[in-house]
């Protein structure tokens, strides 16, 4: 499984359950990434998705402690070990962990690539991801060049579990 997540320098991902800087070409690597292809969420996040749907083009696996949860055409499932047994059923290379804070955590031990949008700058944030530069699990194979949207400077950079 693959993680797919936008951090600052501090690696902070949210703040008050939103993203801390919407970028278009982040979007739409993001798309590229994961169309036609199975993303991992929590509910949570689901809600901040527009009308709270499920994404369209992909599978949604949610996971929700709700018994009586239901999203559009999502699949729901109420534990990590449900979960683990349900994408089992695709190719492991073809389902991403897209968040939120929780559900980056729980599935980390499970991934063995990630990749983040660094954003070069410090926001305020309650919500983070753990800091693969100071994991001697992971190790850093491809970073692109510096892209800038106005005054932000970021890049993609993709870590491999050692």
């Amino acid at each position: 499984m693959k993680i797919v997540v936008a951090v600052d320098n501090n690696w902070a991902i949210g703040n008050k359950n939103q993203l801390l800087v919407s970028i278009p070409n982040d979007h739409k690597n993001f798309r590229r990434l994961t169309i036609g292809k199975v993303v991992v969420l929590g509910r949570k996040t689901l809600e901040t998705f527009p009308q709270g749907q499920p994404l369209n083009g992909r599978t949604n696996i949610i996971l929700s402690r709700d018994e009586s949860y239901k999203a559009g055409d999502a699949i729901i499932v109420h534990s990590v070990d449900e979960l683990l047994e349900k994408v089992k059923a695709y190719n492991t290379d073809d389902v991403y962990i897209i968040g939120g804070d929780s559900i980056y955590k729980q599935f980390l031990p499970y991934c063995d690539e990630a990749i983040v949008t660094k954003v070069d700058h410090e926001y305020e944030a309650d919500a983070y991801f753990p800091n693969l530069d100071e994991d001697s699990e992971w190790k850093i194979v491809d970073e692109s060049d510096d892209e800038t949207y106005f005054d932000l400077d970021y890049k993609f950079v993709t870590y491999k579990k050692k």
